[in-house]
Parts: C-alpha cells; structure tokens; sequence
C-alpha cells in the first residue's frame, strides 16, 4: 500500500519481492531476510533500530519505505471475554477484528475487505456494501499489531479469515498475506494448520488456492439445495451448489485433512430434520467436517434464532451418521463481534 507520503508500506512485499528491489541497487539479498525478522518477529517501527544493517541500507530502506500500524481507535470488550476492535484506515474507512479467548489459547478473527459485495441475507456486513479490497499489509497489520498489544493472557494461536469481506474475492492480497502469516523463519510464525480461510463458495478460485496454500478451508454453505441457497446467499445464483460441491471433492486438501463446512441455523428456514439428513447426504463424499452456528440475531434481520432443542436435534441427526458435528457458540455476541455481526459502525 503507497502511503499519503508516497513510500510504500514494506509489509506490502514478500522476501522475494525485497530481494529483488535489493540486488537491482546492489545489496545483498540475505538482507530481506534480515529487515523481515525485524518487522515480524521484533516488531521493529523504524528502520533506524535494525543495527544488523549498514547505515546506508537502513538509510535506503527510509528513504523508500515505511512500516505502518494500523489506527485502532476504539476496543469494545465482551462479557465473555472476547474483544473487538475498530480500526480506521488510512484512507478514512473503517474495518473490525475480533480476539476471541478459547480455554487455552486466543483465536483472532480478521478481515480481508472494506464492507463484502456477496449480500448474504443472515450477515450485517453485507448491508453496509462493498467498498474495497484491504491490501495485503494492512491485511497483515491486523495480526501483527494485535500481537503486540495483546493484553490477553491467553496466547493467540489461531487466525481465522472470517471477518468482514469474502477472501477469495481479494486472492492475491490474501494468499500474500498468508504466506507473511505462516512463514515461520522471518514471518509471523503462525501454523499453517491453525489458520482458517472461510470462503462464500467462490468456485473460481477454490482450486487455485488449494494449490498456493496449506491453510484450512471452510465453506460457508447454510443450505440443502439451489432455492434455498439462492434465496439466503446470491453467490450460488453465479455458482449453484453442484458447481461448489463437484470443486470440493476435487479440492487439493493434502492427507488427513477436512473441509469444514459452516452452517448457520436459522428457525423455519433451514433448522428441519429433513434439511439435516439431506446435508448428510450432499456431503457424503467429501472429507468433511460440519459447523453448526445458530444465527446471531441482528438489528434489520427477521431471521429467528432456532431453540436448543432444535440445534441438538440436528446435530444428533448429523452425527448418527458419522460426520463430526460441532455447534459453535459464538462469543461475543453482545457487542455485536460474533458471526455475521460485523460492519465497522463508527460511533460518536
């Protein structure tokens, strides 16, 4: 991202990318690897501190360069423990991540995109539209930064990319930024294994990204055929689910690992015994596992939160026949941080 000053944020390039701007003004390429450790694992903000390079490196580096936080200007704080906060962008728009406590480790919650164009019924974000793609550092900076100012005693651990936006209508900002995420030298270390992708089912990209990354995938599916999924989710209109399953099976997982699929109960839409067995059957030859997310009510929705007795009832239903079943309780839900709630209101 090139900045008011007209430098770039050096977040927005790979060690690759650095290397090369490196040898073509005759420094060596080791020092990328050099300047990364300490921007991700020293959280370095100047380049002036980076006393492993020559003054003039450093000096070149300034001159070129900036290493940007993101502005967070308000945090709200949930009963249960979860945090969210309130970034405002360089450019005036806002965007919200979500710190999540679990029992012994932090799960942060990102976003990829400024509003999310895929105007799914169930989500607040989709109200307030789309308005652009995050870059690739500022994608980044939201991990990054929550990192150092985390004041939670529970380590992060886990980044999902369920946070405002659709990820794969941003490919290449978010596989760039993913690839800073998990790099484990010169990176922010993160396992590719606890880093989790959630997707509105964009099939154009699906396999693409299986092949340039080994993080987790989740499919974000709430429905058992066309005319439901049209009605909750516009994007099956362009990709029907025969479309979205078929690129599921085919889906470069690697060994022993599962797609999740996300389903969010909603009362007399989606919540029936019958919808239960026919997601069994849709799923059957998929390596799968299931998300059950009962609907977090929002203010200008008229979708209804199923009963207790309901979510139970489905999740029986999925797991007589073998699928791991989760009901995911979203937490912070009373400050509007769970899933499906976030839309960067600015409050006065």
């Amino acid at each position: 991202m090139t900045t008011s000053t007209n430098k770039t944020d050096i977040k927005e390039l790979s060690k690759e990318q650095l290397s090369s701007w490196f040898k073509d003004r005759g420094v060596e390429n080791y020092r990328s690897e050099q300047v990364f450790k300490w921007i991700y694992n020293r959280q370095a903000d100047t380049f002036d501190i980076m006393t492993n390079l020559g003054k003039e490196i450093r000096k070149l580096l300034s001159l070129n360069f900036t290493i940007n936080r993101l502005d967070r200007i308000h945090i709200e704080k949930s009963l249960d423990g979860s945090e969210k906060y309130l970034f405002r962008l360089e450019d005036g728009n806002h965007i919200e991540t979500v710190l999540i406590p679990e029992k012994n480790h932090s799960t942060l919650c990102i976003s990829s995109q400024v509003g999310c164009a895929q105007g799914c019924r169930f989500c607040l974000t989709a109200q307030s539209g789309f308005v652009r793609n995050l870059s690739k550092s500022e994608i980044v900076a939201q991990v990054r930064d929550t990192l150092k100012n985390n004041m939670c005693s529970k380590r992060i651990t886990n980044i999902v990319f369920m946070g405002m936006g659709e990820p794969l209508a941003n490919f290449k900002n978010v596989v760039g930024s993913i690839a800073t995420i998990t790099d484990a030298d010169s990176g922010l270390g993160f396992s590719s294994r606890k880093v989790t992708l959630s997707t509105a089912g964009l099939v154009s990209k699906l396999s693409a990204f299986g092949n340039e990354t080994k993080v987790n995938l989740a499919v974000s599916l709430n429905a058992t055929d066309n005319e439901m999924r049209n009605f909750l989710m516009p994007v099956n209109q362009k990709f029907p689910m025969e479309k979205l399953l078929d690129a599921c099976r085919r889906y470069n997982l690697g060994a022993r690992r599962r797609i999740t699929f996300e389903y969010i109960l909603i009362k007399g839409i989606n919540d029936s015994s019958e919808n239960a067995n026919q997601l069994a059957e849709l799923l059957r030859q998929i390596p799968s596992k299931i998300n059950l997310i009962p609907f977090n009510e929002h203010e200008g929705s008229d979708f209804i939160r199923p009963e207790e007795s309901a979510i139970n009832s489905f999740r029986e239903i999925l797991v007589r026949q073998n699928y791991t079943t989760i009901v995911r309780r979203s937490k912070g839900r009373d400050i509007s941080a769970a899933c499906g709630q976030l839309r960067a209101k600015v409050k006065n």
